[in-house]
């Protein structure tokens, strides 16, 4: 493998867990070493359950620790050294049970003591049944380990070995190795001292103490955009709507619900923003009326008229602001995309706006990847389908060349 590959002599430790998504470690690894990586693999005694020992030593090329008491392995590479020889630590999968231990600070076997052990940064992607990642418990540990300064990968949605379709998949080998790759990445701090903030998710407008009016953005772009901006040197507040994803400890972030709570929290940025990105699917309507008890059926009434009233359009109350800061918006249509894009950008007074086709099933709303066309007053940029991390990077380059332009003017 030539000097010039993207992990060329870096050092990762790959952590098994017991999952059936076990299987994908066996491709995940293969990768890695052909993109230049040492991969030692590390297993839980579940993990032998679904992939062997001998399986991994023979795609990484060395011998598999699975042993915390292991007396050979102190003539060698013993678990402290092991430690310390890492450069990343990827967990994956990261079932239920290690993300809990690792969350309580477990040492009883050696993955465990590894992870409390290294000062290498630590990566982990979940893999578990859909009910057990969205458990408020889970949550709350996913939560807790990105405080820590852990980096979460995933999961992704889809089937499941259980047959539940939703969270919990563990991400395929070779979007593992993409986010690898971009970690060691240099990344350059063309955002250093500014202030974004960005709006993700979707709002929940109430219609009675247990049903809201939606929709289905899940806040990954936004999320991601969030990450990409942070690395970038920027001082990044996320402004989200109810969503099972996590971020960053040094992300600002703040929890709203409704589309009045969005527009409150986000004039309340502006003093101290010099980017707002707008990636919100904000509802554009609202109850006029929030019934203060369930509404119940009524016996022989067929319909239910519901009144609805505007909500106010935050991106364009922030571009009309007197303290303005350079605006992006998006505009995630279902048909004519240049045309209700164009039209956005002039009627809402913004910089940019990102557009796409929320019609296309490989893209958007819910799925792991996008695909952009970002206008500017006289000028176009087309971000093909991709990861939405490496979207939101191509956008926020975008970004900086229009804002630095306008601050030069």
């Amino acid at each position: 493998m030539s000097v010039s590959s993207p992990l060329a002599g870096k050092k990762i430790l790959l952590g098994i867990a017991g999952g059936i998504a076990a299987y994908k470690c066996v491709e995940l690894t293969r990768r890695l070493t052909e993109f230049g990586a040492d991969v030692r693999v590390v297993m839980t005694t579940s993990a032998k359950s679904f992939i062997t020992p001998l399986t991994m030593q023979a795609v990484s090329g060395h011998a598999v620790a699975d042993d915390l008491l292991d007396p050979n392995a102190q003539s060698g590479m013993g678990h402290i050294e092991l430690a310390k020889w890492a450069d990343l630590i990827l967990l994956a999968p990261a079932t239920a049970n290690l993300i809990a231990r690792l969350r309580a600070g477990f040492a009883d076997e050696l993955l465990t003591t590894l992870c409390l052990a290294s000062p290498a940064p630590i990566a982990v992607s979940p893999a578990m049944n859909m009910e057990m990642y969205l458990a408020s418990a889970t949550q709350e540990n996913i939560a807790v380990l990105a405080q820590r300064g852990m980096h979460i990968w995933g999961p992704g949605e889809g089937p499941q070995a259980c047959g539940d379709i939703g969270p919990g998949r563990m991400l395929e080998a070779h979007q593992l190795v993409d986010l690898v790759v971009d970690f060691f990445a240099p990344q350059k701090a063309i955002f250093k001292n500014v202030n974004i903030t960005i709006t993700a998710g979707p709002t929940q407008e109430a219609l009675d103490p247990v049903r809201y009016i939606s929709n289905h953005s899940s806040g990954k772009m936004g999320f991601a955009l969030a990450e990409v901006a942070q690395k970038m040197g920027a001082n990044v507040t996320l402004i989200t709507g109810p969503v099972a994803l996590t971020c960053a400890a040094n992300i600002n972030r703040i929890d709203i619900k409704s589309a009045l709570d969005m527009h409150a929290a986000s004039l309340q940025t502006l003093d101290h923003c010099d980017i707002f990105i707008a990636c919100a699917a904000v509802a554009d309507y609202r109850p006029e009326v929030i019934a203060q008890e369930k509404m119940k059926k009524q016996s022989g009434v067929e319909n239910l008229t519901l009144h609805l009233v505007k909500n106010p359009d935050i991106i364009a109350d922030v571009a009309n602001h007197l303290d303005r800061p350079f605006c992006v918006g998006f505009a995630a249509e279902t048909e004519n995309v240049e045309a209700y894009a164009l039209d956005k950008l002039q009627r809402k007074n913004l910089d940019l706006i990102a557009a796409n086709d929320v019609a296309k099933a490989d893209q958007g709303f819910n799925s792991e990847k996008n695909a952009l066309t970002v206008f500017a007053a006289k000028q176009r940029f087309d971000i093909t389908l991709a990861d939405k991390k490496k979207v939101a990077q191509q956008l926020l380059e975008v970004i900086h060349q229009q804002y630095s332009t306008t601050n030069n003017d």
